[in-house]
């Protein structure tokens, strides 16, 4: 079954959300675009300009590709070699990471994944050349990620606040900016498994500080 015909026959009854399961358990994939990705890909489209030289991802370059330009080499970090790994290292362990390499670090949905946050925040700037910027993505209101929990574990939800401390404390309050995406229409929506197409961009985009779905970082080096 297809995704649009998903979403048409098992439409949200939005006068009755009084259920104890999701509409969705898959953030909303099995029935179009997750809501975080709709938000992640607005804030790397807005700072697509940044995103050329040296370019770094985690995993894979699929956003490297998709919003760069004039890019020199892709690069792509994972914890494990692989066939598309260029650097295998640990954000926490700098020793396992290059130093002064990277001009854009594109680093979405990792942060909450990784127990001592703040030394992997370290080992970002670590690996950006002088003037280099990382352009990174956390989750905060949001459903607990069983794959990654499985797997390496799922730690963290943040505000606007802690994540302004904490990459302030090791960027500089100067060079970091920080925004976000979300209302109480979009947490629900999201936490229920709701795809952005069901939603309209009006909806997306309107924000309510209070709602914090998808928090955005921009850090410069």
């Amino acid at each position: 079954m297809n995704k649009l015909l998903k979403r048409l026959i098992k439409r949200p009854q939005w006068n009755n959300l009084r259920s104890v399961n999701p509409i969705s358990s898959l953030f909303g994939s099995d029935r179009g675009t997750p809501i975080d990705r709709f938000y992640i890909e607005d804030f790397l489209s807005n700072n697509s300009y940044l995103v050329k030289g040296h370019i770094l991802e985690i995993a894979d370059a699929s956003y490297s590709k998709k919003f760069g330009a004039k890019i020199e080499k892709y690069e792509v970090l994972h914890s494990a070699e692989g066939n598309n790994v260029t650097i295998a290292g640990d954000l926490t362990d700098l020793g396992s990471l290059p130093e002064n390499k990277i001009d854009c670090f594109i680093c979405t949905q990792t942060f909450n994944f990784i127990y001592d946050f703040k030394a992997a925040i370290k080992g970002a700037r670590h690996l950006l050349k002088p003037g280099g910027y990382l352009l990174a993505t956390v989750s905060g209101i949001s459903q607990i990620s069983r794959y990654d929990m499985e797997r390496w574990g799922d730690y963290w939800r943040f505000t606007t606040l802690s994540i302004e401390k904490t990459f302030g404390e090791v960027f500089g309050e100067e060079n970091v900016n920080v925004d976000f995406y979300g209302n109480v229409l979009a947490a629900v929506a999201f936490l229920e498994g709701i795809s952005a197409e069901e939603l309209t961009k009006k909806e997306l985009l309107f924000k309510d500080e209070n709602y914090q779905v998808t928090i955005v970082v921009k850090a410069k080096k």
